[in-house]
């Protein structure tokens, strides 16, 4: 099994910005790429990110393109991801994810999950 530990969440104005991380452990070497979603309340889990485990290969949903960066620590077996001019409507909690298998943006494809970390824009 791979366990999954976000962090870094938290609240923040609107135009500013947060770094969360996600520390895996267990069986690292089964994953083939990691993931970040994103679930508002009332809203479903959405796809944000992801990056291949070897730190190459990121996609981005269009929502945060151009705001939000994944990379991956080779050193230290965790995925970060920095949101820059954060916006009020990317209030959620974010989840960190690893599949085994394939480069994908579907949360079934995902098999590990973390706890998830709540981040907050105000307005």
């Amino acid at each position: 099994q791979v366990q999954l530990a976000e962090s870094g969440g938290g609240l923040v104005q609107a135009g500013g910005s947060l770094r969360l991380s996600c520390a895996a452990s267990g069986r690292t070497f089964s994953i083939y790429a990691m993931g970040w979603f994103r679930q508002a309340p009332g809203k479903e889990r959405e796809f944000v990110a992801r990056i291949m485990w070897t730190g190459t290969n990121t996609y981005y949903a269009d929502s945060v393109k151009g705001r939000f960066t994944i990379s991956r620590d080779n050193a230290k077996n965790t995925v970060a991801l920095q949101m820059n001019s954060l916006k009020p409507e990317d209030t959620a909690r974010y989840y960190c994810a690893t599949t085994s298998g394939s480069i994908s943006t579907r949360e079934y494809d995902y098999e590990y999950w973390g706890q998830g970390t709540q981040v907050t824009v105000s307005s």
